[in-house]
């Protein structure tokens, strides 16, 4: 340490809301030490639990160091309050302002029927009613020229009539305008000059890309959460500066990155899965500290699972995907939305999704979910449905009287009447129903990644499981022996894994611009001209997330992308290259690329075909570091403390017996135990119920390596 200098210590903090748990995460840097805090999410208020965390994070914190408070430099947050809202259409009334002769595309949306065979199908109903709609007298052609002026008049006309429908928010969808934003730039300077109070979302800066239909749902998503998103970050940002004077708010987006809460309450829709993003995030941390390449990051909760296939160290990113599905598991069903998400698959349920017998008189689980309120029977908290918790607590792999540490007890008699319910209906004993619904939720999940890592042309046995969420480490080697994935890790905190990769994650921006064009024809000054627009803007949103722009490359890493194809064809191939002057230069680096990437998925390429630009992309973000943590409570002992033996369900046996039961911070790193095993945490519990190598790797993950998968 240079003379006349004193370390100073820097404390940020992460909080994750789930729709059971609401986890919190505080880490000091420099040390990496961690302090975790879990309580029961607050659906009235979401922000309740956030500073309930918060204040318990500080507690704990000032207890440990016998100090005053640390001085928090930054609070990330993760919320599922978009995906809710959307799902609940809980949002608020909103407008919609389109292209004369274009009021019913929201309504036509594809015209495809999303199961062929369902006779009662139900179709996603629009957000924004048809009465609600305005037409403008406008025109750009697909050139992004005008054809059709914008008149002052007819703007007038519009803005009474938009003074009509008393809406809170309004989304301003033209025709072309991913090519051009001029008329919808004019539409939205006059709304917001006439109606200051109103949201106001348009397409050009929402989602510049072609698709009318999805472009449109997207901006309407997007007006629709606006207002309550705004008022919620406005509302959690005052009470974040009650605890943690001076420390910006910043919110996690589902691309994999973080921007400000400024930006957030601007573009909510990109926070539609921030929480499972984090997820990922803390899995490829932990990947990158284990030498690991290939890796499937499962993460469970109360609610959901949610899987993602990672290959290089980096997740894959999608830019389309559908929210608030009809139809849980069927694609078509939802509302489709154009942003830059990790490529994450639900591929099951969670802690606390209800078994039922179904129609045909079979167990089932899922997709409802008892929730933080009433939640699982064994939480007695008026819950009475059978959940996958409390099959898990009548297998044995769960103890009562240690969930979050002791201080939430939970009734293994709730949960024996609530399953010998069902145990009843389908004539079968509590023991074979509880097992029923651990199998069913595991044999769907590893069916779904399954396909999922398939899809992305990989072998699941080339991969590494990585399990983070309350719920995850509990199913995680069950999951991944009917993968015939060999090894899972179980990341240090892993009941709060989501808050780790909160920590880990880059301030990241995603902008993209449609034009169509032959890269033969492509106009490179245009593009030049585009992309300098879009990465001053993009610089602008790094700097309020805290992100160093004066530093270069040292802090930011810049990205040039672009979906391609050969004119003609119907799907795009995503193409990335590190940043560099945007000249006809590119070209030639731009096609070895597009052609590498397309002989990868299809084999060979099309002769004499020629390539296209659909989409260019820029992607900026932080330098990626790897994060090492440690505990900074005294829950690492100085021996190894075996809790005894408790009699689990071993699936390969099928029967109870008895399994050591260890204490997992007081196994020190390079501790190896043998499965079947329990290792016991505050906020999770890892099971191995099967013959597996245990070890302790250096940075407290936990190694499993499956010997036993028939």
């Amino acid at each position: 340490m240079t003379a006349g200098k004193t370390k100073v210590n820097r404390m940020r903090i992460a909080v994750d809301i789930g729709g059971t748990f609401t986890d919190g995460l505080a880490v000091m840097a420099p040390g990496g030490r961690i302090w975790v805090s879990k309580t029961l999410t607050t659906p009235h208020d979401p922000g309740e639990a956030v500073t309930s965390v918060i204040a318990d994070l500080l507690k704990q914190i000032a207890a440990a160091r016998r100090a005053a408070k640390p001085r928090v430099t930054e609070v990330v947050h993760g919320t599922t309050l978009v995906t809710n809202t959307l799902i609940e259409r809980k949002g608020a009334r909103t407008g919609l302002i389109v292209t004369t002769g274009t009021r019913d595309v929201l309504t036509i949306a594809r015209e495809i029927r999303y199961d062929l065979y369902d006779l009662n199908l139900e179709i996603p109903q629009p957000l924004v009613a048809e009465d609600q709609r305005l037409e403008v007298d406008e025109r750009l052609d697909a050139q992004g020229n005008v054809v059709t002026p914008l008149a002052v008049a007819e703007l007038d006309r519009l803005l009474d009539s938009l003074a009509g429908l008393d809406v809170a928010a309004v989304a301003v969808c033209l025709l072309h305008a991913y090519v051009s934003d001029v008329h919808e730039k004019q539409i939205e300077t006059a709304v917001r000059k006439r109606f200051p109070r109103l949201a106001v979302a348009v397409s050009s800066g929402i989602a510049r890309e072609i698709r009318e239909y999805e472009r449109m749902s997207t901006t309407v998503c997007n007006a629709y959460v606006q207002p309550l998103v705004a008022e919620y970050l406005n509302r959690l940002d005052a009470r974040v500066h009650e605890l943690a004077p001076g420390a910006p708010l910043r919110i996690m987006v589902s691309s994999g990155g973080f921007t400000s809460g400024k930006a957030a309450a601007e573009t909510p829709i990109l926070l539609l899965e921030s929480g499972p993003a984090g997820g990922v995030l803390s899995a490829l941390n932990t990947a990158r500290n284990s030498g690991i390449a290939e890796i499937l990051a499962f993460d469970m909760g109360g609610t959901t699972a949610k899987a993602c296939v990672a290959v290089g160290g980096q997740p894959l990113i999608a830019h389309s995907f559908e929210c608030a599905r009809v139809s849980r598991f069927k694609r078509g069903s939802g509302l489709p939305i154009l942003m830059p998400s990790i490529d994450l698959i639900e591929i099951g349920a969670g802690g606390g999704s209800i078994a039922h017998v179904n129609n045909l008189g079979l167990l089932n689980v899922g997709p409802a979910s008892s929730g933080a309120v009433p939640g699982p029977a064994c939480y007695g908290l008026g819950g009475t449905d059978a959940t996958v918790t409390d099959a898990d607590l009548m297998l044995g792999y769960l103890n009562p009287d240690n969930f979050l540490g002791g201080e939430m007890k939970l009734r293994t008699d709730l949960a024996r009447t609530a399953l010998a319910g069902l145990a009843a209906e389908l004539k079968l004993t509590p023991t074979a129903v509880a097992w029923g619904i651990c199998n069913i939720v595991n044999e769907n999940m590893a069916a779904a990644a399954r396909i999922h890592i398939a899809e992305k042309g990989h072998d699941p046995r080339e991969f590494a499981m990585v399990a983070t969420g309350g719920a995850g480490p509990v199913h995680a080697v069950e999951v991944a022996r009917k993968l015939r994935i060999p090894r899972v890790l179980a990341t240090i905190a892993a009941g709060a894994g989501s808050c780790l990769g909160l920590l880990a994650a880059p301030a990241r921006v995603d902008r993209s611009w449609s034009n169509p064009t032959l890269v033969a024809e492509v106009d490179w000054g245009k593009v030049a001209r585009v992309y300098g627009e879009l990465r001053a803007d993009a610089e602008d949103e790094l700097k309020s997330a805290g992100a160093r722009a004066d530093l270069g490359n040292r802090a930011l890493k810049w990205r040039i992308g672009a979906e391609m194809r050969y004119a003609g064809q119907g799907h795009n191939v995503s193409v990335t290259l590190p940043w560099r002057n945007v000249t006809s230069a590119l070209a030639p680096a731009l096609i070895r690329e597009f052609e590498r990437c397309y002989r990868r998925f299809y084999g060979h390429l099309v002769p004499n075909a020629t390539p296209q630009v659909i989409t260019w992309r820029l992607t900026g973000c932080s330098v990626v570091k790897r994060h090492k943590f440690a505990w900074g409570d005294a829950r690492v002992s100085a021996r190894a403390i075996m809790r005894g033996k408790r009699e689990i369900y071993l699936p390969l046996k099928r029967k109870f017996q008895p399994v050591p039961v260890y204490d997992r911070y007081s196994l020190k790193p390079g501790s190896r135990v043998a499965g079947p095993v329990i290792l016991e945490e505050r906020e999770s519990t890892l099971v191995v119920p099967v013959a597996a190598d245990v070890k302790v790797l250096p940075d407290y993950t936990v190694a499993v390596m499956i010997r036993e998968f028939e």
